[in-house]
């Protein structure tokens, strides 16, 4: 335990935590576009769209062996954690940083630094709110901009992204994400100790790559529900879904 509270009180410490959660939050952010795109396969059979399957599969993962929405708590509950432990350490980090540095560095430091950079505390702010109302709109249907359902997810995207202003403010979000994540990426090869002078250029190109790929595969779903090229509301029973 004192091994952890010493690694935790340190920069070193604290670094290595936020690339670790940042990793686990990024491998999130994979899964979830690849589970978003769903919505451009078409349906079932029987008129089910794939993507409200692939949402049922998530609740019932590990069944018979686990009961129904243990898998999905716990992915949950590690994001959460992972989550905050982020957040918590980025914020302790940028006041270390802050409290250490002379004022004249300071201002050579600002001129220096990348514009990602400096929005990574405005940008990770801007997400971390982004996540509670997304959680709420999409998830819980707390929040509703236009007609929502639980498990109808293709229909609950056709009514919110219909909406313009909707759809575009998540656009704006995403890219506020890309850039959050394109700096977030780097710095985890940094303090991971992969960064080299000889492979530096390669990584950079692949952090901007991947996150472009992520950012460009959230952005067209509400893109394509707002410019009509999705098809409409899609009317089928949920015990298709449920089996019962």
């Amino acid at each position: 335990m004192n091994r952890i509270q010493s690694l935790y009180a340190s920069t070193i410490g604290k670094k290595f935590i936020a690339s670790i959660t940042g990793l686990i939050l990024f491998g999130f952010l994979l899964g979830h576009v690849a589970g978003n795109l769903k919505v451009f396969t078409g349906t079932t059979a029987d008129g089910v769209p794939h993507i409200d399957e692939y949402g049922q599969f998530l609740k019932v993962a590990g069944e018979p062996m686990i009961p129904e929405m243990f898998a999905l708590w716990s992915a949950r509950v590690v994001l959460l954690v992972a989550l905050i432990l982020h957040v918590l350490v980025v914020v302790q980090l940028a006041l270390l940083s802050a409290e250490a540095r002379p004022i004249n560095y300071v201002k050579s430091r600002k001129k220096a630094a990348t514009l990602p950079a400096l929005w990574m505390m405005f940008s990770g702010l801007l997400i971390l709110c982004f996540i509670i109302f997304h959680i709420l709109h999409f998830t819980t249907g707390t929040i509703r901009l236009g007609k929502f359902e639980h498990g109808y997810i293709y229909n609950n995207l056709t009514h919110s992204f219909s909406n313009p202003v909707v759809a575009v403010g998540y656009v704006f979000v995403m890219i506020v994400l890309g850039l959050h994540l394109n700096h977030g990426v780097w710095s985890m090869f940094q303090t991971l100790g992969l960064d080299n002078p000889d492979r530096n250029k390669s990584l950079r190109v692949f952090a901007t790559g991947l996150t472009i790929v992520i950012i460009l595969g959230f952005i067209v779903v509400p893109i394509s529900f707002m410019s009509g090229m999705m098809p409409g509301v899609v009317t089928y029973s949920h015990e298709l879904l449920t089996g019962h």
